[in-house]
Formats: structure tokens, C-alpha cells, sequence
């Protein structure tokens, strides 16, 4: 018994004549009868009354009547739902981020959502070193890191470069400086992230090599409760400038250039290099790549890190 099989079973019974229903589907009747004879040899029953003109349904016609329109009811709608996936009406994106890397994907989500309300949007919130991993289980679609993961399974694409910059509060005595030198930094009180990362070692690193205390006597879990420490004229702190963009604009923090220090770091979408991505995933690649061309500044998409 097959779909095509039950087709013309279901023809038959809304049609009422072999003759009418082969006409409907534009085969012989001698076709359709021959159809309905394997159908019912499969079965072991019979499921027409021939002493009837009008093809009256035995009792396991009837039967098999109800389960036949669920079965083809069932494949128009997986045909429906695999169309609205291929068009994007439906389907979910799920991406990997840490609360810092989550701030680039906010303007992207806001274009992609206008682009395609019908899809389920989730943000997982993660650590940097387990994103890779999650994307590698299928876990995510997209991982957003700040480093290249160096996993030969994953592919990557930069779409942002940002840097870590010094701020200090407005009424800081370093406030009104257009640079400063890292061995300014010694006896400053430092609000540092209590999460590891790449670039802490970087700053770690960077005060050994020019000899200076680096002082981290406030670690805080998350980079907004930084940012409000700062301000509130408690200490100062490097933190990544995306996250930091409103409060230096409002004046609520100043960005203070340090000599020695370069910290950029480029953000990357990674993916499964194998994997063939969902409709939805797909999409948002081409929404990453629209929004980098007409914002451009730190927003890019290059497919090869440099």
C-alpha cells in the first residue's frame, strides 16, 4: 500500500464510479480498477460493494477511508511546511553568544526579524570557550566569538572589529587626557570581568611587560554592572568599546587612548563546516553580509580572517 495507491482509493469514493474517477485522474478504468484490486489484495479485504452502482464503502472501506485522508492530508502538509521552510516563513535560528559578543548581533536580529517575522529567533548565552563545542553538537546554528577557534570542522566569517578601551568616570583626573602611557595605570584600582578570556591575558601581559602594577582589586560579573561601578567614580576599567559606545556618547564614561595598548580583536560567525545550514541560517548569513555593506565602519564580512 502506497500514497499513490490511496489517491486513487480516495478518488473513487468521492467520485462514486470507477468510470468517474478515472476520467477525474485522466487514466483508463481499467487502470483504476486494477489499482483498487492490488489495494484490496494488500489488504485482505474488500473495500467497495460491487452489487452497488454507486461504489458504496464495505465496512473496511470506511475504515480505511479515514486513515487515507489523514495520510495525504499529512503529506500536503509536510510539502507546505518544507515550501514555507525554503521561503523562509518558518523554521528557528539558534545562535551562541556571550554578553559581549551577543552586542553585535542585535542591529543584525532587528534587519533579520523585519526581513523574516515567521522565524523562532534564540540567542544562547554562553562562554566563549564552549560556544565551538556547541555549534560542533548542533546545539546552535551560529557561534559568535571574539577569537579564531581554530577547530578545522568549523568555518568562520569576521563581521565586526572592535577593541578594548580604557574608561574612567567623568570626574577621573585622567578624564581631560588625549593619551596616556601605561605607566600612568600603576596605582589606579581596576574593575576587572571575572570570566576569562583571550584579551585579559592580553592586558595581563601587556602591564608585565612595561613593569606595571596592574591592580584588579573589583572583578564583576557581567560588563554592564562594570560600566555602572565606573561611573559611579569607583575605579576604571578596559572593556570592549561596542559595549561601551553609549555611555562614552552620553558622557556617562570617557575613552582614554592608552599608548602602549592595541587590543583590536575581530568578531567572528562560526558554523560547521560540513553541515549544510537550515533556510533560516542561510538567510541570516545573507542579512549579516546586507548589513555590513550599508552600515560599514566596524561592520564587515570577510569569509577569510586577516
Amino acid at each position: 500500500m502506497d500514497l499513490a495507491e490511496l489517491e486513487v482509493f480516495l478518488t473513487v469514493t468521492r467520485e462514486g464510479r470507477f468510470s468517474r474517477a478515472a476520467e477525474k485522474m485522466h487514466r483508463t478504468q481499467s487502470a483504476v480498477s486494477q489499482t483498487i484490486r492490488k489495494l484490496e489484495q494488500e489488504l485482505g479485504e474488500p473495500l467497495f460493494d460491487r452489487s452497488s452502482r454507486e461504489g458504496a464503502l464495505t465496512d473496511a472501506g470506511r475504515v480505511l477511508q479515514e486513515y487515507a485522508e489523514r495520510l495525504l492530508n499529512l503529506r500536503s502538509g509536510a510539502h507546505d511546511a518544507l515550501k514555507e521552510l525554503r521561503e523562509v516563513q518558518r523554521g528557528q535560528l539558534v545562535i551562541a553568544a556571550n554578553e559581549f559578543t551577543a552586542l553585535y548581533l542585535l542591529p543584525v536580529l532587528g534587519n533579520f526579524r523585519r526581513l523574516h517575522p515567521m522565524i523562532k529567533i534564540t540567542v544562547l548565552r554562553s562562554l566563549g570557550s564552549r560556544i565551538g563545542d556547541q555549534v560542533l553538537r548542533h546545539a546552535a546554528d551560529f557561534g559568535v566569538l571574539s577569537f579564531d577557534p581554530q577547530e578545522p570542522q568549523l568555518s568562520s566569517v569576521i563581521v565586526y572589529s572592535d577593541e578594548l578601551s580604557f574608561v574612567v568616570p567623568p570626574s577621573h583626573p585622567l578624564a581631560g587626557s588625549k593619551e596616556i602611557s601605561i605607566r600612568q595605570l600603576g596605582a589606579e584600582t581596576f574593575v576587572a570581568h571575572n570570566v576569562p578570556s583571550p584579551y585579559r591575558d592580553k592586558v595581563i601581559d601587556s602591564f608585565r611587560k612595561y613593569k606595571t602594577p596592574l591592580h584588579m582589586d573589583v572583578e564583576l560579573p557581567t560588563l554592564q554592572a562594570i560600566k555602572r561601578f565606573v561611573a559611579m567614580g569607583n575605579g576604571v576599567a578596559f572593556v570592549p568599546h561596542i559595549s561601551a559606545e553609549t555611555e562614552i556618547a552620553t558622557g556617562e564614561l570617557v575613552r582614554i587612548p592608552v599608548r602602549e595598548l592595541d587590543l583590536n580583536r575581530k568578531l567572528r560567525l562560526v558554523y560547521r563546516k560540513k553541515a549544510s545550514l537550515s533556510h533560516a541560517a542561510q538567510a541570516f548569513l545573507k542579512v549579516a553580509e546586507a548589513y555590513a555593506v550599508e552600515r560599514g565602519g566596524n561592520y564587515r564580512f570577510q569569509r577569510r580572517s586577516t
